[in-house]
């Protein structure tokens, strides 16, 4: 039987508390030969060929003996377990959670609605797959010949995760032949977003997908509206330059507005949703179905490997529960994510969505008030840029921020030259390497302004080469341990009432109440 409890009632949580002095300085535990034996010890092999690295953080063998107590207390796994058996754990919106199953089968069949969940994702996957093998032959065009681009229209979970896997995984194709079409995105509803995309392109070799699993998203509405305008402008017709993404029950489903609709539900949230038909379009469109298919397998490897009871064998828990090490016994707020590469340059903003949308709670999942901290704040930016940027408050500032850092051995392309006596990836290595050192163990100096106290916690997740297959396990890594987290804190992680507050004051707005920005927010106070 599963027990929902919160975090400050677990014994193991309590003895974890006490733990908070009796762990040695970071500095203490990570210079000199101790230190490189740390680094080999520290250390797990995740799915596709990556290592999660957690020497740099300030925990010893005594807080993870404790940590496996409050994972086994709280039931980590076995809440896991009734998440992709189709438990109903979505509790605010009295929904199950369901989006493991677009890329695997780890558990019971699953039957909702009438169907067979996992059969109906990939019915899904199999149509967007056919669709977008009968674009690249030329079999479905544009009224002047054959789509060259692809467009997607949406915002937040819709947006967000397809346009930074898009991101990550362009070069790649590129390199490999395997570009078929160039992808770009829609989202905000400020009209030069629209503009900036639609300046840019030939309208008449331009797919667009629309994606809302309401059909009635007001931002993503009003930018299909530009788009049709656009479109109808250069006397072309919407409806053979359109398709959908949605539910089956949204007013937009089965419309002669679009070429063809691709459906979800609502048991897959939008910030869980890049690998369904919200992805699953514009990606295989992009890249073909073959290459979003290894995408998925290296995310269905990495879940599989999140059923490990064994912390030290299950990255994501493991990585779980450090934050909450970090966050309520140590009291650290923030939280970075820093992609040593540049394919990932969008991959934080996903993850800000994920992890703040999730655990940004401060009531259970019964609706009561939690008395401890929950979900932090997180931020992030590609190295080397971020280290002459923000980096400066990492080092000297006077919070400490605890770190997330990925790498890679080798390029996506194939440009890499020798400057100053090193390649430009030798020197992103050396840099991400140099960062950790220097976080962890700073450096003494007569001069305050150059002294730096060190001690500055960072984990490391390390992989030889950027391929789909390691992009779906970092995906899957990230949800999962988003997952674990919420678990530990007692809190509903997949619905989003914080979104909806000012979408309804928005609305009053434009229904008429008051006009002008000021002239709005004077009258909305009020009220």
């Amino acid at each position: 039987m599963i027990n929902w409890t919160n975090l400050d009632e677990l014994k193991s949580f309590k003895k974890l508390e006490k733990l908070k002095s009796q762990v040695a300085p970071l500095k203490e535990m990570l210079g000199g030969e101790e230190g490189a034996a740390r680094v080999a010890k520290y250390s797990i092999p995740m799915a596709t060929g990556f290592r999660y690295n957690y020497a740099a953080k300030q925990v010893n063998d005594r807080v993870l003996k404790v940590l496996q107590e409050l994972a086994d207390e709280a039931q980590l796994v076995d809440k896991y377990a009734a998440l992709y058996n189709g438990e109903m754990i979505n509790t605010g919106e009295k929904r199950l959670v369901l989006h493991h199953m677009t890329r695997g089968l780890l558990g019971d069949r699953v039957i909702a609605d009438g169907e067979d969940k996992r059969a109906f994702y990939l019915e899904q996957q199999n149509r967007i797959i056919q669709f977008s093998k009968k674009v690249h032959s030329g079999a479905i065009a544009g009224e002047n010949g054959p789509f060259k681009n692809v467009v997607q229209i949406g915002i937040g979970g819709s947006d967000l995760g397809p346009r930074a896997i898009y991101l990550a995984l362009e070069n790649y194709a590129r390199q490999k032949g395997m570009l078929r079409m160039k992808a770009f995105f829609i989202s905000n509803v400020d009209p030069d977003d629209a503009y900036s995309v639609l300046s840019g392109i030939d309208l008449s070799e331009t797919l667009f997908i629309l994606v809302s699993k309401s059909g009635t998203t007001l931002e993503t509405l009003t930018n299909e509206t530009l788009v049709r305008n656009m479109l109808e402008n250069e006397k072309l017709d919407p409806a053979k330059h359109m398709i959908a993404v949605t539910s089956k029950t949204s007013p937009i489903a089965n419309s002669k507005d679009y070429l063809d609709s691709f459906y979800i539900d609502d048991y897959i949230g939008g910030r869980y949703s890049s690998t369904s038909a919200v992805g699953g379009a514009v990606l295989s469109l992009a890249f073909g179905g073959f290459l979003f298919d290894r995408f998925l397998q290296g995310a269905a490897a990495q879940d599989s490997q999140a059923r490990e009871r064994d912390i030290r064998k299950n990255p994501p828990l493991l990585d779980a529960l450090i934050g909450i090490w970090e966050r309520n016994v140590l009291g650290y707020a923030t939280t970075a994510v820093l992609p040593y590469s540049q394919g990932l340059s969008r991959f934080p903003a996903h993850l800000q969505q994920a992890d703040m949308e999730s655990n940004g709670k401060s009531v259970n999942r019964f609706g009561e008030p939690v008395k401890y901290k929950t979900g932090p704040v997180l931020f992030g930016e590609p190295g080397t840029n971020g280290q002459h940027s923000f980096y400066q408050l990492l080092h000297q500032g006077t919070d400490i921020v605890p770190l997330q850092f990925i790498g890679f051995s080798n390029n996506q392309g194939t440009l890499d030259y020798e400057v100053k006596g090193s390649t430009s990836r030798a020197k992103l290595c050396a840099n991400l390497a140099a960062q950790i050192v220097a976080f962890a163990l700073g450096k003494d100096d007569d001069n305050p302004n150059k002294r730096f106290d060190g001690g500055r916690p960072s984990s490391l997740i390390y992989g030889d080469k950027f391929t789909p297959e390691a992009l779906g396990s970092l995906l899957s890594h990230f949800e999962n341990k988003i997952m674990f987290q919420g678990f530990a804190w007692n809190l509903n992680s997949f619905d989003q009432e914080g979104v909806q507050l000012g979408k309804v004051l928005a609305t009053r707005v434009l229904g008429g109440e008051c006009t002008g920005a000021l002239e709005a927010y004077s009258k909305l106070l009020l009220k």
